[in-house]
């Protein structure tokens, strides 16, 4: 089952580079227009409140920042740190040591009755996509490679019609002790390597693996809005466990392509969108096509100046999981013409002839001060 992660910048409304001053001055904000004391115990608020806090708690701190964005909320489950959703007890310390050191020995470990069951890993694919199929969701093909049970002996590692035997040395438990001085010190078995079988027959197709390697293809969606970094996983589609072990996950993580016109932020579309300097100086019209395969007409006020920026509401990006759609901002830049023809240049060299310091009261001022501060001087 495919679930999306809602990430912690974007339940904060800012971007991954936002430095601290940012994080603290947006998540203030929030906090204070969803805070439950001021919106009548709505459950919504309260949820969007807990959210709010959660990210905070994270982003706000150096460290527990880089372990999440190296490997996102999982960072802080089962006993990995005291972020969000961690249990802050003692035991947790071993987990964190397992789950650093577990990746080197070949994938996490768990106890289970007495043996040690060896959890697949977890793998990651990087899947590129295009800023429209982020706007209308896609339907995606991928291709893995894995290690996946050995059917033939349905992950044991023994050869079909036979079976493993409980290992003589540890007696199934996966793990030996010896005692030095006054300590028992408890480690692996060397027989059995802490599977707590060994098999006397091992399978022909896994060589007593209990797994093989094989490519595999998915059908993945790719639901609507996600944004460049998003992670999404795929639970158990990972690599199989050794000798029946549970499979880890697949981790996709999405990388939007440049868009040569759209630049995203969040829900929020910008576009540089050229202005014929007639349209800007009498107003008029403009027509800007969107993502959703439509247009925009924004009316362009007369008078208008460059840089100028318009806001069309919900021409933006969907927000992941619902929500609506974000907005587009469409910055006019005044574009001056080139190539004249005879009577262009005539006509606006009539232009010139009638400008007065009413038409240019930016011009106007700049020169007035300039003169102001010459006459100073002087």
């Amino acid at each position: 089952m495919a679930t999306v992660e809602t990430s912690y910048y974007e339940v904060l409304g800012i971007g991954r580079d936002a430095d601290g001053a940012t994080i603290k001055a947006s998540y203030r904000k929030l906090a204070m227009d969803c805070h439950p004391d001021r919106n009548g115990g709505c459950t919504d608020a309260a949820e969007r409140f807990k959210a709010l806090n959660e990210a905070h708690d994270v982003l706000k701190d150096p460290q527990k920042r880089a372990a999440y964005d190296r490997f996102g909320k999982a960072a802080f489950q089962h006993g990995g740190g005291h972020g969000a959703g961690a249990n802050p007890d003692m035991g947790g310390f071993s987990d964190i040591f397992e789950n650093i050191f577990g990746d080197f020995m070949g994938g996490r470990q768990a106890r289970g009755g007495g043996r040690t069951i060896h959890r697949g890993q977890d793998l990651r694919y990087d899947l590129e996509m295009t800023l429209q199929e982020a706007f209308a969701g896609k339907e995606a093909k991928i291709e893995v490679s894995v290690s996946a049970a050995c059917e033939p002996c349905a992950g044991s590692g023994a050869t079909p019609g036979t079976s493993a035997k409980t290992c003589g040395t540890c007696g199934g438990r996966g793990q030996v002790r010896a005692q030095q001085g006054f300590f028992v010190v408890e480690r692996t078995c060397p027989t059995c390597h802490g599977a707590g079988q060994t098999i006397a027959d091992p399978c022909k197709s896994c060589r007593g693996i209990g797994r093989v390697e094989r490519d595999k293809s998915l059908d993945v969606t790719i639901p609507r809005g996600v944004d460049d970094g998003t992670r999404i996983r795929l639970a158990g589609e990972g690599e199989a466990g050794l000798r029946g072990g549970p499979a880890g996950d697949l981790y996709l993580f999405v990388h939007l392509k440049p868009h040569p016109i759209f630049k995203r932020d969040g829900t929020t579309l910008f576009a540089e969108v050229p202005l014929s300097f007639t349209t800007a100086a009498l107003g008029g019209t403009l027509d800007v096509p969107c993502l959703d395969s439509e247009t925009a007409a924004i009316r362009i006020p007369a008078g208008t100046q460059p840089g100028k920026q318009f806001r069309v509401r919900g021409k933006g990006m969907p927000a992941l999981q619902g929500g609506g759609l974000g907005d587009l901002v469409v910055q006019v830049e005044v574009e001056t013409p080139v190539k004249l023809t005879k009577r262009q240049r005539e006509l606006l060299e009539q232009f010139h002839a009638t400008e007065h310091g009413d038409a240019f009261p930016k011009s106007t001022g700049f020169f007035a001060r300039l003169q102001g501060m010459i006459g100073g001087r002087e």
